[in-house]
C-alpha cells in the first residue's frame, strides 16, 4: 500500500479521517459511490471540501493511486468528483488509479478553487 506523504491525515480539530495508517490484513475496504443528500451536516460538507482541496493540492489533475486514502471519505466523492482511471475498476485494490474530475469538483466545491 502506497502511503501518500504530505497528505493530511485528518481534518484539523475533528475526527474526520483522510488516511489510514496500515493496510487491512483482510483486504482493502471496497470503494462504493455514496449518495450525498442536501441535508448533510455542515461538518460533513467541510470535511468533503477539505478532502477535495487536499487531493487538488497533492495530485492536481494527474491520476493517483488509492494507497492509504480513507475508503469512507473517497466513497463520498466516487463517481462524481473522483473517478476511476482503470477499466475495469477494482474497488478493493490499494493500487487502483483514480483522478479528480476538475469540472465537477469546481461545480461542487467552488470555495476550494478560489
Amino acid at each position: 500500500m502506497l502511503k501518500h506523504r504530505g497528505f493530511p491525515g485528518r481534518l484539523p480539530s475533528t475526527d474526520f479521517q483522510f488516511t489510514i495508517r496500515r493496510a487491512n490484513a483482510k483486504g482493502a475496504t471496497p470503494l462504493v459511490a455514496r449518495e450525498r443528500y442536501r441535508d448533510r451536516k455542515p461538518a460533513d460538507k467541510r470535511a468533503d471540501a477539505a478532502f477535495v482541496r487536499a487531493i487538488w493540492e497533492c495530485f492536481g489533475e494527474e491520476p493517483f493511486e488509492r494507497g492509504n486514502l480513507d475508503a469512507g471519505r473517497l466513497s463520498w466523492l466516487l463517481g462524481r468528483e473522483v473517478k476511476p482511471v482503470d477499466d475495469p475498476f477494482d474497488p478493493t485494490s490499494y493500487e487502483a488509479l483514480l483522478v479528480l474530475d476538475l469540472d465537477v469538483a469546481r461545480e461542487s466545491f467552488p470555495e476550494v478553487f478560489v
